[in-house]
């Protein structure tokens, strides 16, 4: 499964940097090659300053080896050895009109130490995050969300949708990252669904970022914006930051177990305003925006 999963994350990489290229027209993905001290390593890929992309990353490792004593305590085991593969993005557009975007599928192992599988399971999801929201945007996007979903299991998006408002809250400031998605963690073969369902599943959702994403894009990168409306999009990036740096597990995971350090904070944009106690206006459509993130709702 492992070998498997890893083949089409490298597939996965190759068709979304593709598309992304295409779309922005200018700018092209700067390739990394890394690898772990402990095991494994990754290939990363990078875009910055294009005419549509402003910064993303679309990054997949496999890393293995002992793993660390933080994350035993984490997963509440005891000495075993561990194996993960994923692919990981994170896109941020030039223009406040389009939003940001992120997503990642992941598979993780556990072993024993004469080798054997203890554990395994799948993760993973794709979210949204507007400055300005449109409807119609969010609409589209859990569609595509929700087909992926239907495809396999009619639970599987109203259980996801719901883990994903969850999962992407600040916490400390009462509201979501963005408009969500979907979000799902330790896919476990049990009686009902084997793992390769379960990578059935997954594989579909990774398959549909693109349907989800790029029609958004297309529609709205050309639209007009002003640099009050610039100025908001990078007050709100300051909560995403906030969000990875404060809650995110997976931030967590790459720096317990000596993950490539430019790999797991390439998910930060490169322009990002932090103004005192700062609230927009009542009855604008950033307002509205708030109003929504503090408040999820049901787009399909």
């Amino acid at each position: 499964m492992k070998d498997k999963f890893y083949a089409y994350i490298q597939q996965l990489q190759d068709s979304i940097t593709s598309k992304l290229e295409e779309m922005d027209g200018t700018a092209k993905f700067q390739q990394d090659f890394w690898e772990r001290e402990e095991g494994g390593g990754g290939r990363t890929r990078v875009i910055e300053n294009g005419t549509v992309f402003e910064k993303g990353g679309v990054n997949i490792s496999k890393v293995h080896g002992p793993l660390p004593k933080s994350m035993q305590n984490y997963f509440g085991v005891e000495d075993v050895d561990f194996f993960a593969c994923g692919l990981s993005l994170v896109i941020h557009p030039k223009s406040p009109m389009v939003p940001t975007v992120h997503a990642n599928w992941r598979y993780f192992e556990m072993y024993d130490k004469q080798g054997n599988i203890v554990d395994q399971w799948f993760g993973g999801g794709q979210d949204l995050t507007p400055y300005y929201l449109f409807d119609e945007d969010a609409a589209h996007f859990h569609t595509v969300c929700k087909k992926a979903c239907d495809a396999h299991n009619s639970e599987f998006y109203p259980t996801y949708k719901t883990k994903c408002d969850e999962y992407f809250w600040n916490a400390h400031r009462n509201e979501a990252r963005g408009i969500g998605g979907l979000f799902f963690d330790y896919c476990k073969a049990t009686e009902e669904t084997n793992m390769e369902d379960w990578y059935n599943f997954v594989t579909e959702v990774g398959d549909s970022f693109l349907d989800a994403y790029a029609p958004i894009v297309e529609k709205r990168k050309d639209l007009p914006y002003s640099k009050e409306q610039r100025d908001w999009q990078e007050i709100r990036r300051g909560r995403y930051v906030e969000f990875n740096l404060v809650h995110d597990k997976g931030t967590l995971f790459g720096l317990k177990t000596n993950g490539r350090i430019e790999s797991i904070l390439m998910s930060l944009p490169p322009h990002v305003q932090w103004r005192y106690d700062h609230h927009p206006e009542k009855g604008s459509e950033e307002e509205q925006l708030i109003a929504v993130l503090q408040n999820p709702k049901n787009w399909v």
